[in-house]
């Protein structure tokens, strides 16, 4: 199959390359100097399991994805419509589009681009991150998906889609509620991220310090509380789940410390302002996220222009 990465960081590095090491053709769409490094060098991908690098086509030119038949969306949360606008001339009309961003809010966008029949979600499951321009480096636990459809029609290509990923050697599993499963994930994203993205810690340091863990559980149960007005079927007491996930994944940098300590945008809005933002529209309270999200908008401001009063 012919597969293209758009956003070839972290996770579309990873998985891209597992699919072109099994043998498919993968166009990675990437920038800068991890573009450079790749053209010269390749993808290198040290894994838990092994360290291996892979060939394929390297690019900047969104032109070059026309003929690829799945698309592997990776992009940051802050910058899906542009690269989405983007590459809707490009992408031929059979193309499928695979969400593998966080949140919740990325398929509304992409569906209003490329039309809510080609877009699959995906629930992504790794721990990862850019050790250099180039080279992925994946710790922890195998890497794990969950793929569904948001139409009904979509059913058996989502099965065709698990198979490959298996045939790749990437555990994957199909759900027929993706969108609950990935408010499940985006639960654990908005109880951790912000608050080691603010304090600059790991996920560890939440479970050593009995304010910070309370401050986390507040989080999470104001999150639970709009899933729940959201029709999203979620247990009350779903906040212990997470926090026991937490525990595996104490060594963790969050995606957001990572952005902030590269100078990046943060998923910001993605991760915390669309649950402050639906909150507010369903009357549901998220004072501790609130004040939370509102210290990294300073934050994040702070860091564009330092000389902003």
């Amino acid at each position: 199959m012919k597969i293209g990465v758009a956003g070839t960081g972290a996770v579309g590095g990873y998985f891209g390359a597992m699919l072109q090491k099994a043998g498919n053709e993968v166009i990675f769409l990437a920038r800068g100097n991890s573009l450079k490094c790749m053209v010269e060098k390749g993808l290198i991908v040290e894994s838990e399991a092994e360290t291996f690098s892979v060939e394929g086509t390297f690019t900047d030119r969104y032109e070059s994805l026309s003929e690829v038949d799945l698309l592997l969306f990776c992009v940051k949360s802050t910058a899906t419509k542009e690269v989405a606008t983007k590459l809707q001339p490009y992408l031929k009309k059979e193309c499928v589009i695979l969400c593998f961003q966080n949140g919740v809010d990325n398929e509304e966008i992409l569906s209003a681009i490329f039309g809510k029949e080609r877009v699959i979600p995906v629930s992504t499951y790794i721990q990862t991150f850019v050790k250099e321009p180039g080279v992925v480096k994946q710790i922890g636990f195998p890497p794990r998906l969950v793929i569904g459809a948001l139409e009904a029609e979509l059913s058996n290509k989502v099965s065709d889609l698990a198979t490959l990923f298996n045939d790749a050697h990437i555990e994957t599993f199909t759900s027929r509620n993706i969108l609950g499963v990935k408010w499940k994930k985006l639960l654990w994203n908005v109880t951790f991220n912000p608050l080691t993205a603010l304090l600059e810690v790991k996920v560890g340091a939440i479970f050593e310090n009995e304010g910070l863990k309370q401050t986390a559980i507040k989080i999470c149960q104001e999150a639970i509380a709009v899933a729940r007005n959201t029709n999203v079927d979620i247990e009350e007491d779903f906040f212990e789940t997470i926090l026991e996930q937490g525990e595996l994944a104490r060594n963790h940098d969050t995606s957001m410390l990572q952005d902030k300590r590269n100078g990046k945008a943060m998923e910001l809005e993605s991760i915390c302002g669309y649950i402050v933002k639906k909150g507010k529209k369903l009357n549901v309270e998220t004072p501790a996220l609130e004040t939370i999200y509102h210290l990294l908008k300073y934050q994040e401001e702070m860091m564009k222009d330092p000389f902003k009063v």
